[in-house]
């Protein structure tokens, strides 16, 4: 059972496409600037299982891809993870953004370990407001990598994604 704070459909601000964005609710971060400040509290967003999120994402025909968001979607490693399996096994895109670095979360708990193997985008980092920029593509500040996950996870080390899609080339 997940604690969501949200769940938005159609979103074109939290990934290239149409996507769905899962908003988890609870942050251990709590970065000056935060964009969605509302998350931070623990315990009480609305709880829902992973197959309703699943159910909904498939809901939109023109859905290509999900995008969780926080809240930190890594304080909730183990329902994120089984979601990220139903949609993987669906044929969707799975990207996540953690106010954790890849490094912490490659160094972290094992359910943190297996979510972020579901992945194919990582955007880590926590928000620093002194790095802000408008012109970054999916990113709030300078600070925050768009990572390749799979083949993060076969190099070794974060591998920036800085051409395509994500980068903001159609």
């Amino acid at each position: 059972m997940l604690d969501l704070a949200g769940v938005t459909g159609d979103s074109i601000v939290d990934g290239p496409g149409i996507r769905t964005t899962v908003f988890s609710q609870g942050c251990p971060h709590h970065c000056p600037g935060c964009h969605n400040p509302e998350t931070w509290a623990f315990g009480c967003g609305t709880p829902m299982s992973e197959e309703d999120v699943f159910d909904m994402v498939r809901a939109n025909p023109l859905c290509r891809g999900v995008t969780f968001s926080g809240g930190e979607p890594f304080a909730q490693a183990e329902g994120f993870s089984r979601l990220a399996r139903l949609l993987k096994a669906a044929g969707y895109e799975v990207a996540s953004y953690s106010g954790y670095t890849y490094e912490q979360l490659r160094a972290g708990t094992p359910a943190q370990q297996a979510l972020l193997e579901q992945l194919d985008v990582l955007i880590d980092g926590p928000f620093i407001q002194a790095e802000k920029s408008l012109e970054l593509n999916f990113r709030g500040s300078r600070n925050q990598r768009i990572i390749d996950v799979p083949a993060s996870l076969r190099t070794g080390e974060a591998v920036q994604i800085t051409r395509g899609r994500w980068a903001g080339e159609y």
